[in-house]
């Protein structure tokens, strides 16, 4: 949708305008794909405003009536001089009061609420201030990754419908009008309590296997963390207790290893399989 160069007006229009205006226009186009196309009061060359389908109703599974003609209030959340084209939400004008709270909220904030759903993609939280959500059961979100350090085979084995949480907000999703959280940033890391030298210092640890994949071991060796011994042909002379814990080891099984390799930025921890005799370091249960 680029302007042509000859048209000042319309390259100078975007300039004028600022992330938070809200505008009103009329509606010019509607597609599936690409959702609306508007004309903005005040500019008739052509549509210059654009609503994604994500930024016209939080109700994804409910589409809004607006059709070509129709009037609409929308605020402006980006801005493109190049294309001469103002991207805008209308959730923003339906929601005022919502849209204001959330975009109020700054990272590493701590909200506080209730869990009132959970779901397979994650819980939903009625939070103790602010608007409720117009469409789902609470306006906090805590996708399940956000939920524990740990891995997590069950919800409940973190969080219960009616409990309270405290989590930190993470960001504004203006998709679905929600604030995104994270139950576990409230909570120790782990693998803060792990110094680097575990991978030099030939440190044992009494792990738990927690799965079996086609290239590997996955072992918890700590509360919240997990390595991975790589299945791999084990010479003869690394021992048999190699060859065994890494060729027959099965969930819930023990084995004894040794850190190879930690990254700490990208939380990966590498394993080898040790002999169990002697002092190591025993897993959480």
């Amino acid at each position: 949708m680029g302007a042509s160069s000859g048209d000042q007006g319309l390259q100078d229009f975007p300039a004028g305008i600022q992330v938070g205006d809200v505008l009103g226009g009329t509606v010019a186009e509607v597609t599936r794909t690409r959702g609306l196309t508007v004309t903005l009061d005040g500019f008739a060359a052509r549509p210059v405003g654009t609503v994604s389908s994500q930024d016209i109703h939080w109700a994804w599974n409910r589409p809004p009536v607006v059709d070509v003609g129709h009037r609409i209030t929308a605020q402006v959340i980006a801005v493109d001089p190049d294309e001469g084209e103002v991207r805008l939400a209308m959730t923003a004008t339906r929601h005022p009061e919502l849209w204001a709270f959330l975009a109020a909220r700054e990272p590493d904030e701590i909200l506080s609420g209730t869990v009132t759903a959970i779901e397979r993609f994650g819980v939903f939280v009625a939070l103790d201030e602010g608007p409720a959500h117009p469409v789902f059961p609470g306006v906090g979100f805590i996708s399940m990754a956000e939920l524990s350090w740990r891995r997590v085979e069950s919800v409940t084995d973190v969080v219960l419908i009616g409990q309270p949480v405290s989590c930190e907000f993470l960001q504004f999703d203006t998709w679905n009008g929600e604030a995104r959280l994270s139950l576990k940033a409230t909570q120790p890391d782990p693998f803060d309590a792990l110094d680097d030298s575990i991978a030099t210092d030939g440190r044992r640890f009494r792990g738990v296997v927690t799965k079996r994949l086609s290239f590997g071991v996955v072992v918890r060796i700590a509360d919240g963390v997990e390595g991975l011994i790589p299945l791999r042909p084990v010479p003869e002379d690394e021992g048999a207790e190699n060859r065994g814990a890494e060729v027959s080891a099965e969930e819930g099984d023990e084995v004894t290893v040794v850190v190879t390799a930690f990254d700490r930025s990208r939380r990966r921890v590498t394993l080898r399989a040790a002999s169990s005799d002697g002092p190591a370091h025993h897993a959480a249960p």
